[in-house]
């Protein structure tokens, strides 16, 4: 999983089986500094993510495990929106 913020959003009306009501949307990977840190990727998301949200995503097989055993063809998936985090200094 990492850290994100949603900086845009992807229409397709033309999607595989099984993309049905997703929505995808443009993650940035940011550090906990808040910082970009790695390539943007495209995310589907369930929950409701809005630009400019800090999000958690998971990549690779445990994003399709949330459609319970069906092949959908997802490599990254928004699993929470981010209220807030606290690291320590020392941390990083």
């Amino acid at each position: 999983m990492f850290l994100g913020r949603v900086i845009g959003s992807v229409w397709a009306t033309q999607k595989e089986e099984g993309m049905d009501n997703l929505k995808l949307m443009v993650v940035q990977p940011i550090d906990f500094k808040e910082m970009e840190s790695g390539q943007t990727v495209i995310a589907a998301d369930r929950i409701g993510a809005g630009v400019g949200e800090k999000v958690i995503v998971s990549r690779g097989s445990p994003a399709r495990v949330l459609f319970s055993g069906k092949m959908v063809p997802i490599d990254a998936m928004i699993v929470g929106i981010v209220d807030s985090f606290e690291v320590t200094e020392d941390a990083e």
